[in-house]
């Protein structure tokens, strides 16, 4: 196997507002181009998953985090010959500016509140319709599919938090 061809770490980082919401964008100019995302990138050498979502998240989105916890991981091939293992992160909002930014608008044009329990829906509806052969409306990136299909008690996970 050549090194192009070993899987990378991705961190996707949940943001939530303890009342359900979390902050999600649709990607443009990578993979995936087109799926709506959760804030994230790359785990560079030496960090911790912690230090990937908060560095990511400033990046992206101009917000500080804090009280990031490990949730689960997803084992992604997507289409485009590319393999990730997604390391998925919950977060909050620590600094005092509360609205994401799209700080990078080559990668995200804009970034917006979403309710957990819709994105849910759309990851459910997708994994349907990829199995049905069909198309949906709202398009989500491949490790949030693969959230809903591998953890199914997750559909609640930030209900109180």
């Amino acid at each position: 196997m050549s090194e192009a061809e070993r899987p990378k770490v991705g961190v996707g980082v949940v943001i939530h507002d303890g009342a359900g919401n979390i902050i999600m964008g649709e990607r443009a100019g990578s993979h995936g181009a087109g799926t709506f995302q959760c804030p994230g990138g790359h785990l560079e050498y030496g960090e911790s998953f912690a230090e990937t979502a908060v560095r990511e998240t400033l990046e992206e989105t101009g917000l500080e985090i804090g009280n990031v916890k490990f949730l689960v991981a997803t084992n992604d091939v997507f289409g485009e010959g590319k393999h990730y293992v997604t390391i998925f992160v919950t977060a909050e909002i620590i600094g005092e500016n509360k609205v994401a930014v799209a700080m990078e608008p080559h990668k995200c044009a804009k970034w917006e509140w979403i309710p957990w329990s819709q994105m849910w829906t759309w990851a459910g509806e997708q994994s349907k319709a990829e199995k049905a052969g069909t198309d949906v409306k709202k398009q989500m990136f491949l490790p949030l599919v693969n959230l809903w299909r591998e953890y199914p008690e997750l559909e609640n996970a930030l209900l109180g938090r």
